[in-house]
């Protein structure tokens, strides 16, 4: 990561309104593309220091059971991923028997690799009852992949940067868009289209809880099939919503939602 010791240069910088007082306004009305990579650097610095710290705790709870620190550190290390696929995964799930079968599926991956690691490379250590322990397992797994999720949407608030844009694939062209652009997200069964707010539209496989998560705070689910941009979306009616030219509907779990956020926007 560069060096950003012109900071305090940045602190001088002035709008026509009011004196820029903080590093980061300076820095963004100085150098946008300098301020989107600081932002996006430290977006993954601080998601790897939750991570460092979520093993260090785990690993210090596994010392507690009379492990090695280099064994709690390793079995730490398992968790990692099946928390990270479990939290990846989950938005994907639908229905409520799909998310029970993903948590039996991560938990057994868990118990599997726990036990294969004390046979394999530990023979000669017991397996501790609390690391195969359903109950135990679930309480780790689900902190982890909660506290990460939260973790990430403050990240993301604190550390924003304008006209974010993202990369996808439609067609198998890769395909990049200002998020400001985009107009609306529908799902098709197995797919989805993005529509940009001048109506060009493409094709994607990412299902849209996925793509609720990746677009961030600026768009909103109204319907199980529609994500759209509030910053370009204006209620028609309770049960409408119209954006880029559009209307689409509001389903009645999304309606409070709606009306809060679209409303207080418009």
């Amino acid at each position: 990561m560069q060096s950003y010791g012109v900071l305090s240069v940045f602190s001088k910088v002035k709008t026509p309104r009011w004196p820029v007082k903080t590093h980061n306004r300076a820095l963004r009305l100085a150098h946008a593309p300098v301020f989107a990579y600081f932002c996006e650097e430290m977006r993954t610095l601080l998601r790897i220091i939750y991570w460092l710290a979520a093993i260090t705790i785990l690993a210090g709870i596994l010392v507690s059971l009379d492990y090695t620190l280099a064994q709690a550190v390793f079995i730490g290390l398992i968790f990692c991923p099946c928390a990270l696929a479990l939290e990846f995964w989950m938005p994907k799930a639908r229905k409520p028997m799909d998310k029970v079968f993903l948590s039996l599926a991560v938990m057994t991956s868990v118990i599997l690799l726990i036990v294969i690691l004390h046979f394999g490379v530990w023979a000669s250590l017991g397996i501790s009852p609390m690391l195969i322990n359903p109950a135990f397992l679930g309480l780790i797994l689900t902190s982890l992949s909660v506290g990460d999720y939260f973790w990430a949407r403050w990240i993301g608030k604190r550390f924003k940067a304008k006209d974010r844009h993202i990369t996808f694939y439609s067609e198998r062209k890769s395909v990049t868009l200002p998020l400001a652009d985009i107009a609306y997200v529908e799902s098709n069964d197995t797919e989805v289209r993005v529509v940009t707010l001048s109506g060009e539209s493409y094709r994607n496989r990412t299902g849209i809880s996925q793509w609720e998560n990746l677009l961030g705070d600026g768009f909103l689910r109204i319907h199980r099939s529609y994500l759209v941009n509030l910053h370009s979306a204006s209620m028609v009616s309770p049960d409408l919503v119209s954006v880029g030219g559009t209307e689409l509907p509001v389903s009645r779990k999304y309606k409070e939602a709606v009306l809060r956020n679209v409303l207080a926007r418009n």
